[in-house]
């Protein structure tokens, strides 16, 4: 069990040690993913920044996952569930444009007119609090590695050992502290696994600028 993101955020930053250094990028998925990678970063001596994959839900059904998106447009589509439930095209396309509104809402929440980091040549870690099936995330890769990065890392506290197995596919390397064999949702991992709020958030990302204006 970890105390908090904070403490899982740091046994994960033990494992990354061998990445310090301004040629590493740290993504981290909101909310809590946020927390993690701000707190990974400080330990590596790097920079953070936000991927935001959004689930788009099958009709009737919203928590059902047919699809994920990104904020470059990227997207990853469950193509097998997609065709069992006949699903058209125009719902996913209204669906992705829905998303995606939603996505660019929390980008100038979160960042405000912040430039995004040049991630080509980079070793880019991809970030977040927990992973269960790995679908969002899966959307979020995809798009990280069109930015042709040096090295695409995955690293988590926890997620089940067949999770990571099928990430692996999608990453140079997967790092992740807790590989539980009975795994029912992220948060059992946790003692506080309270909900992080967009103002952390802000804060996390203020705080990074203040540290970057201190460095010039």
């Amino acid at each position: 069990m970890f105390k908090d993101r904070y403490d899982a955020a740091k046994e994960l930053a033990d494992k990354l040690i061998n990445y310090s250094g301004a040629n590493t990028v740290v993504i981290g998925i909101p909310r809590g993913g946020a927390v993690i990678a701000s707190t990974i970063a400080e330990k590596l001596g790097c920079i953070w920044d936000l991927v935001i994959p959004r689930k788009i839900g099958a009709p009737y059904n919203s928590e059902l996952a047919i699809g994920a998106v990104v904020q470059d447009g990227t997207i990853l589509l469950n193509e097998k569930l997609i065709n069992s439930l006949a699903i058209s095209k125009e719902y996913i396309e209204k669906e992705k444009e829905k998303q995606m509104k939603e996505i660019q809402r929390r980008l100038e929440v979160y960042r405000g007119n912040m430039s995004y980091p040049e991630l080509e040549g980079k070793t880019v870690i991809l970030v977040d609090d927990g992973i269960a099936t790995g679908f969002t995330a899966k959307a979020a890769l995809k798009s990280l590695n069109k930015q042709k990065p040096l090295k695409l890392i995955l690293a988590v506290p926890v997620s089940p050992p067949e999770t990571v197995y099928e990430l692996q596919n999608f990453v140079d390397e997967v790092i992740c502290v807790l590989k539980p064999e009975t795994f029912y949702a992220v948060g059992q991992f946790y003692e506080d696994f309270s909900q992080t709020t967009d103002e952390e958030v802000i804060c996390l990302f203020q705080k990074q600028h203040k540290s970057s204006l201190k460095r010039r």
